[in-house]
């Protein structure tokens, strides 16, 4: 058992040997073809030429960057318009409810001012009838006294 263990371990490793060397090979004719390409398409010129080549290679860099930048910019401006106008409109609706509520607020303090005379008529009502009726109850305690005092005579009177 340990045999065969130790034969697939060594299958193992010359198989990743085998792959490491294809690897390299791979990579080996990569290089050459890209040794042929370099030597077929490259171009030799001063160290002037190369200076301004260079530079104006650096500036579209610089150019694509700052490009990128506006672009960048410009996307932040739409949004903080589109952020504006949705805080435009938010104020108006919250300034059309205020308005709503401030009516809202005047018809209930009408409401209150209405109930509140309705109510002071009632209570005037209400202390003029209680003011009959006290009236008529010292009438009505008048007339018993009355009436008392006469019966009293009368029973006096029958008496003797």
């Amino acid at each position: 058992m340990a045999e065969r263990e130790e034969e697939r371990e060594k299958g193992k490793g010359s198989e990743r040997w085998s792959a490491a060397i294809a690897n390299l090979s791979d990579m080996a004719a990569s290089v050459d073809s890209l040794q042929k390409l370099l030597v077929k398409k490259a171009v030799f010129v001063d160290e002037e030429t190369f200076a301004k080549a260079s530079l104006s290679s650096e500036q579209a860099r610089t150019i694509k960057v700052l490009e990128q930048r506006v672009e960048n910019l410009e996307r932040e401006l739409d949004a903080a318009i589109s952020a504006a106008a949705h805080a435009r409109t938010e104020k108006r609706q919250a300034e059309a409810a205020q308005k709503a509520a401030e009516l809202r607020a005047q018809e209930i303090t009408k409401e209150l001012e209405n109930t509140t005379r309705v109510f002071e008529l009632h209570m005037e009502e209400l202390r003029a009838q209680q003011d009959e009726i006290s009236r008529r109850d010292k009438e009505i305690k008048l007339l018993e006294a009355i009436i008392q005092t006469l019966g009293g005579k009368d029973s006096l009177s029958g008496s003797g």
